[in-house]
């Protein structure tokens, strides 16, 4: 027997089966056959075939489909559809595919498979068969067109009259019934489960969860003796032969085939091989000799590694990824250097794939492509991600639509995903969810995330919590059943598969995105079982800023490129040297700058073996590398012979391809041989080493090398091989770090002017905006005449885009643009206003662009814009055409102080850029020798910071209140914790946008410095106690009103600030202090003397 009507988690949020977990159950049951039939779907057939033929099970690989018989019929039926034979699951696949790429997705209309039914055998599921009329005349049209192929399912959860019916319809259409037991899950308490992914489907909630969750389920896996019995007692052993029967027709052999490749159309149609070794001669011609080689290095490797693509067949290969690349060569899509093993190899080089000479930096073909290693050769291409898509649609078209396809992939219910989703349909609390979420978020061992029963393990509170709630405990138990499964189907990133005949012939296929390519249906791991060539075409942002970079350059220097730019540049390694790798690929953590800053690399080769060092596991070797760099600790080498090989590293083994070079070398292993080895040890195969470890004794042994020496190296190697890196990748890639490091050294406009038009992540943004200030780029604020929609270069500095200013619509922005190029630019605020659109006409548009300083130049200051902007706006609406005529007058007034300019460019720019609100505070950071933020090293610290944000939380065990914080200067940011302790002591005291001395001890933690603090102290108070400023006022004793008190008491509320406030009696010659602290500027200036006069007002400076 077989259940036949089984779903697993492939339909998705259905079913909570794993296909393995099925194929074990099944087995447990005592049956020999096992059947899958998801909705629709074979996202699992091929693991499902795996798993079931290695436990010597019969797998039945079928799908659910609704059959729309004509526009006629108002119901759509409900079948079973089976493989007989391979030409059947190649029906299944084209059944399949026709489904989900059709505009209706839910119905599979008739007339579109009608005519394709080879070898597929159909159950009709018992659940929603009747007698009417209707159905009768679908069964019909199926029983015309499948025979003897065709059966009625009857089911044990059926009751009395519902299997009547079935038999009634059996009779009528004289078709065989045939049992048809319904699996959505395992066990009866899978149930709710179940039933919780359904809600989740469905957007809805589950009723009474509580309730719900301790009813069981009727839909269960039953032991097959027990399921066969309950029918012979009803009556039903022809349902129970009819089953056995069904599970033996459809009893065949999927046979996986080697990989088919493409044949690449040569233009003469020459032999492929052929072509190949004429484009590489051509591409060698136009590359220059690595220092110290010859021609004939090249002609000889170049000859090897064509005499091994040629055995191997992979030529059509080669000539396919090269057309690729070409394509993006011809329209000016940048591409990276290299990705991968392939940058070893000199036929990469040479047709431009790669742009790395592998013989000068001693590369390894056999890294890449072992003839003792028969495998797929696998080049992964880099493209900027703004401009993939061209190279899809480039593919797409040159290869026919039916033979490219993109790879799909599935987001899964991770961890904090289950415990939202089950939280959500179980009506859960937001602020339950929220203490929840705070328990499990960020839950990591070493690189692993930890699901969700280790989670629970490990947190006592977790484990309190749900001992204590009912709710949560059913929440998290769920969840943790529920984790791993898929949600949601969507594309790979980056694999394409192509094929030589229509995919549908291999793969199942469904529609993919908007692109209009296809997407198969199975994951990546399979598609290459089945022998489809897969291709990664991965985009990658920083190749879309080096790309806008050089675009920015040309438009000045159109002969501007980076081929040929000296990898050991000085100015670039000073860059590196001082850690400034801000927005450069791969060295752009605060972890990996530190280990720049000890290490102060003076050559390129430094740079590959950080981008290879800073790693888990080969981390531990950095403190090693640069105190031999440094001289600090001694090289040895365990044989003389090692030194060529290890000298590079200071004697450390941090690339796979030493481990190759090292058994070439000491023990006479060939390339191929070599890399079978540094293979094994990866992945611990012990077999294999063994005879590995006999035959490099044997070879050292052969060279006179000493056999202790021997095994202590080969242990050595031993250890290094889980962490060693491929040095090809490391070569590649740290050249697309090194011209990125370049540009941003001696073309920073325009690599910031990239970067940031780039970058969407406003922390990041504000931290690019900082390091180009440190490079001495001058940022202009946005300008209604001179910005574009992006960052742009003008005249040597960096001007602000109107896309930087928050909450200012595209239209809008496209709008402001097209008028100014159309005619001409705006001569003031009026003039802007009148030359809208009406629907822009509001002062939600209008003002953001006054407080980020878009109209600073065209005659008036923000705070009379600001003023001015409803009456300008009235104008318009009542006099339009004639408001120019009629604008009503803008009053003078005094400008902002400089921190309510700064705080509403903070609000719509996210950085400040007339300066920094901690500024105003220059000279009492002089007196108390502050650093800067930028200048903070671990231990003891006292700095000057403003609090941007501030977070206040409370401690899991204790409940006691803790915050941290975000602190920022004109240099750069920093994070900031406050324990319990101290916040109980001044926490309170605590506000963001407040400017604060803050004492504490700075400490590196996930590769960020921290600052723990210890005391706070408002910079305003602390300036009080060495004011560098202060305000005389002279006054006789009758101006001392209530109301000059009042005045007084005004400009505090208005401009409050660090200078404190005397009153000078001319009358006795006495000094009081007040209580008042302002701002030491000009508009406070004007307030006073409208109050007292000039002569009466002296802002004195006491720094002298």
């Amino acid at each position: 027997m077989v259940p036949l009507q089984v779903k697993s988690m492939y339909s998705l949020l259905q079913s909570p089966i794993r296909p393995q977990q099925l194929v074990t159950a099944v087995k447990e049951q005592g049956y020999s056959a096992v059947a899958l039939a998801d909705d629709r779907v074979l996202y699992g057939a091929y693991d499902f075939y795996q798993a079931a033929t290695k436990e010597q099970l019969n797998p039945l690989m079928g799908a659910q489909f609704h059959l729309q018989f004509g526009a006629l019929m108002t119901q759509s039926l409900h079948v079973l559809a089976y493989a007989m034979s391979k030409d059947g699951y190649q029906t299944l696949m084209r059944w399949s595919t026709k489904q989900l790429t059709a505009p209706d997705q839910a119905n599979l209309a008739w007339e579109m498979v009608q005519a394709d039914t080879k070898d597929l055998l159909l159950v009709i599921p018992p659940q929603l068969l009747a007698t009417d009329a209707e159905q009768i005349a679908s069964l019909n049209h199926l029983q015309a067109t499948f025979g003897d192929r065709l059966y009625l399912g009857i089911s044990l959860e059926q009751d009395a009259a519902q299997r009547a019916v079935v038999q009634s319809l059996a009779q009528a259409t004289n078709l065989p019934i045939v049992a048809c037991e319904r699996v959505d899950y395992l066990q009866p308490t899978d149930h709710f489960a179940t039933q919780v992914l359904h809600a989740i489907g469905a957007k809805q909630a589950v009723a009474e969860p509580l309730v719900a969750a301790q009813q069981l389920g009727t839909a269960f896996l039953k032991p097959a003796a027990q399921v066969e019995q309950a029918y012979e007692a009803l009556g039903l052993g022809e349902a129970v032969a009819n089953n056995t029967a069904v599970a033996a027709r459809c009893h065949w052999e999927l046979t996986l085939q080697a990989p088919v490749l493409p044949k690449f159309p040569t233009p003469n149609g020459e032999a492929a091989i052929d072509y190949l070794r004429t484009q590489c001669l051509a591409g060698l011609n136009q590359r220059t000799l690595a220092p110290g080689k010859t021609v004939v290095n090249y002609e000889q490797r170049l000859n090897r590694e064509l005499a091994t693509i040629d055995q191997m067949g992979f030529a059509d290969y080669f000539l396919i990824v090269w057309d690729v690349m070409a394509f993006a060569h011809r329209t000016k899509i940048t591409t990276g250097p290299g990705r991968g093993s392939a940058a070893g190899s000199l036929v990469a080089y040479a047709l431009a794939i790669t742009d790395v000479d592998p013989l000068q930096y001693d590369l390894l073909f056999e890294r890449f492509l072992n003839p003792e290693r028969i495998q797929m050769p696998d080049i992964d291409l880099d493209f900027p991600d703004n401009r993939r898509d061209e190279v899809l649609d480039y593919v797409h078209q040159k290869y026919g639509h039916d033979r490219v396809a993109q790879i799909i992939t599935f987001g899964t219910l991770a961890a904090r995903q289950a415990i939202n989703d089950v939280a959500n349909v179980l009506q859960v609390p937001k602020y339950q969810l929220g203490e929840l979420q705070q328990m499990i978020r960020h839950q990591t061992r070493g690189n692993q995330k930890l699901t969700l029963a280790q989670i629970i393990k490990a947190s006592q509170p977790l484990q309190n919590l749900m001992a204590d709630d009912e709710l949560i405990h059913l929440v998290v138990t769920t969840a943790e059943q529920l984790e791993g499964l898929p949600r949601n189907a969507s594309t790979h990133a980056a694999g394409v598969v192509l094929a030589d005949e229509p995919l549908i012939q291999t793969v199942p296929l469904q529609t993919g995105r908007d692109n209009g390519i296809l997407v198969t249906q199975f994951p990546k791991d399979p598609v290459e079982a089945l022998g489809l060539l897969k291709m990664d075409f991965l985009g990658l942002r920083n190749l879309s800023i080096v790309d806008a970079t050089l675009k920015l350059i040309r438009q000045t220097e159109p002969a501007f490129t980076l081929a040929g730019l000296d990898l050991n540049d000085r100015a670039t390694l000073q860059l590196f040297q001082q850690g400034e790798t801000d927005g450069v690929f791969q060295f752009e953590s605060s972890g990996i700058r530190r280990v720049l800053k000890q290490l102060r690399p003076d050559r390129f080769e430094d740079i590959v073996a950080v981008n290879a060092l800073y790693r888990p596991g080969p981390m531990d070797n950095i403190a090693h590398f640069i105190a031999r760099k440094h001289g600090q600790e001694p090289i040895n080498y365990p044989a003389p012979q090692l030194a060529p090989i290890l000298a590079p590293t200071y004697g450390i083994l941090v690339y796979q391809e030493q481990v190759m070079q090292v058994a070439v070398t000491l023990a006479g292993f060939s390339l191929g041989q070599a890399d079978m080895l540094r293979r094994a040890m990866g992945k611990k195969k012990q077999s294999v080493m063994e005879a590995m470890r006999d035959q490099f004794l044997q070879g050292a042994q052969q060279r006179g090398i000493d056999q202790a020496v021997a095994m202590q190296v080969f242990d050595y190697m031993d250890r290094f091989a889980n962490y060693g890196f491929n040095r090809s990748h490391a070569v590649a890639y740290s050249k697309m770090a090194f011209q990125m490091a370049a540009l941003k050294r001696h073309r920073p406009q325009a690599f910031f002017a990239a970067l940031l038009q780039l970058e969407a992540n406003a922390d990041k943004q504000l931290a690019h905006f900082e390091a180009a200030k440190r490079l001495g780029v001058k940022i202009l604020h946005p300008h209604i005449n001179h910005s574009q929609a992006d960052f742009a270069l003008e005249h040597g500095q960096l001007r602000m885009g109107l896309n930087a200013i928050r909450g200012l619509g595209r239209d809008f922005i496209h709008a402001i643009l097209t008028e100014r190029q159309a005619h001409g630019d705006y001569q003031n605020l009026n003039d802007f206003i009148s030359r809208l659109d009406d629907r822009w006409q509001t002062e939600k548009n209008i003002a953001p662009l006054i407080y980020v300083g878009a109209f600073d130049q065209l005659g008036y200051n923000r705070a009379e814009l600001i003023d001015a902007l409803p009456g300008l706006l009235e104008g318009v609406t009542k006099f339009g055409s004639l408001a120019a005529t009629f604008a009503p007058i803008i009053n003078q007034r005094p400008a902002w102080p400089l921190t309510e300019r700064l705080a509403k460019e903070s609000e719509y720019l996210g950085i400040y850029l007339s300066g920094h609100p901690v500024n105003q505070y220059a000279k009492l950071k002089a007196r108390l020798q502050l650093p800067a933020i930028t200048q903070l090293r671990p231990g003891k610290v006292r700095v000057l910071a403003l609090v941007n944000r501030m977070r206040e939380v409370q401690t899991k065990r204790e409940r006691k209140a803790m915050a941290f914080l975000t602190l920022s200067d004109d240099t750069g940011n920093l994070e900031a914790t406050v324990f319990p302790r101290q916040f109980q002591a001044f926490g309170r005291q605590l506000k963001a946008n407040q400017i604060y001395v803050v004492t504490g001890k700075t400490e590196w933690r996930d590769d960020h410095l921290q600052l723990i603090v210890d005391q706070v102290q408002l910079a305003s108070d602390v300036q009080a106690q060495f004011p560098t400023q202060r305000w005389v006022l002279r006054l006789q004793l009758s101006q001392y009103t209530e109301q000059f008190q009042a005045d007084l008491a005004q400009i505090q509320q208005q401009f409050s600030g660090p200078v404190p406030v005397i009153l000078y009696n001319a009358q006795t010659n006495q000094a009081q202090q007040t209580n008042f602290h302002w701002q030491g500027n000009e508009q406070v200036q004007a307030k006073l003397v409208t109050l007292l006069g000039a002569d009466n007002v002296v802002l004195q400076d006491l720094s002298e």
